[in-house]
């Protein structure tokens, strides 16, 4: 038998489970949801298809309920273990990827109205400040908690990183507006 293939989802279900213990697919979809899913988006039907190939590959065991719904619960295996260790410790050279249709539309602004791009730029900041003020959030709830400081690694930079957006799209929207006035100033004279 080949050894499966993993993708990036193969691993987030594995470290999903071997940060949380068992886990049906529901609740690596409630643990995505609140931690990986910020910073790496994919469908989440993928967690319910992904474990059962994992499964079936040797890296996670189930288990299934005796009443109620009989859910499934996966638990990770040793192989599993060893082959997100086997992964982590392979150093990664690829870049930063950032699916951004925003930055697609303003890449492509020159073709739209002055005041759609104006309004991009307001909803950009606005969603860049709620994000921050979710991930500011986080932080707070769970910042004492030591034991969680190595998860927190990804927030501090998923901060950074919304910052640096919310310091760039609030400066686009204010050069938006200085231009969209300056014809006028000029018609005015």
């Amino acid at each position: 038998m080949a050894p499966a293939r993993l993708s990036p989802t193969s691993y987030v279900v594995l470290g999903t489970i071997a940060l949380r213990g068992p886990s049906t697919p529901y609740d690596l979809k409630r643990a995505v949801g609140h931690s990986i899913g910020y910073f790496w988006p994919f469908p989440h039907a993928q967690l319910y298809s992904e474990p059962k190939r994992l499964a079936t590959a040797g890296l996670l065991a189930v288990t299934r309920e005796d009443g109620g719904r009989r859910r499934q619960v996966y638990h990770l295996t040793d192989a599993g273990l060893g082959a997100l260790r086997t992964w982590l410790a392979e150093p990664t050279n690829e870049q930063m990827q950032i699916r951004d249709i925003a930055e697609m539309k303003l890449f492509f602004s020159e073709l739209a109205r002055p005041e759609d791009v104006r309004a991009l730029a307001g909803q950009q900041v606005e969603q860049h400040r709620r994000r921050i003020a979710v991930y500011e959030a986080m932080m707070e709830r769970f910042g004492p908690r030591s034991e969680l400081a190595p998860r927190l690694i990804s927030l501090r930079l998923g901060l950074r990183i919304e910052y640096a957006a919310l310091e760039f799209w609030t400066g686009f929207r204010e050069e938006t507006a200085r231009a969209e006035s300056a014809p006028e100033a000029a018609a005015g004279n």
